[in-house]
């Protein structure tokens, strides 16, 4: 019973995701086919397009899944400390200034190396 209950769900989603993708193709086709039409018209037809396929999809089991990933992500942000414009300005200088010891750092050993290979190569 369980088996025949998830494979119809299953078909359903593919039915789901098969008119999503319809729509998205249509969309795009008909936005090439009316170019002589008013911008307007065909971006807000296109937005329209979008917006039934994007419903469609989140009516499938995955679009269910990433529509709660999704808010239970927001929450998750909304519970970050993030730094202040002080703190982010004093790491972004902290970061740049180890990068431009560690680039002079390797800047040195790659020439000291190529003085090497050229002193025992005899280039």
């Amino acid at each position: 019973m369980t088996t025949n209950t998830e494979n119809q769900g299953s078909s359903l989603d593919m039915v789901k995701w098969g008119i999503a993708i319809i729509l998205l193709a249509a969309a795009v086709i008909g936005n090439q086919l009316y170019s002589e039409a008013s911008v307007l018209v065909r971006a807000v037809g296109v937005i329209v397009a979008f917006a039934i396929a994007g419903f469609i999809a989140l009516q499938t089991e995955k679009g269910k899944k990433a529509l709660a990933f999704a808010r239970e992500s927001h929450i998750e942000v909304r519970k970050v400390v993030w730094p202040t414009r002080q703190e982010a300005l004093n790491t972004t200088f902290i970061v740049l200034a180890a990068t431009g010891i560690l680039a002079l750092i390797l800047w040195g050993m790659d020439a000291v190396l190529v003085r090497i290979v050229n002193f025992i190569t005899g280039v």
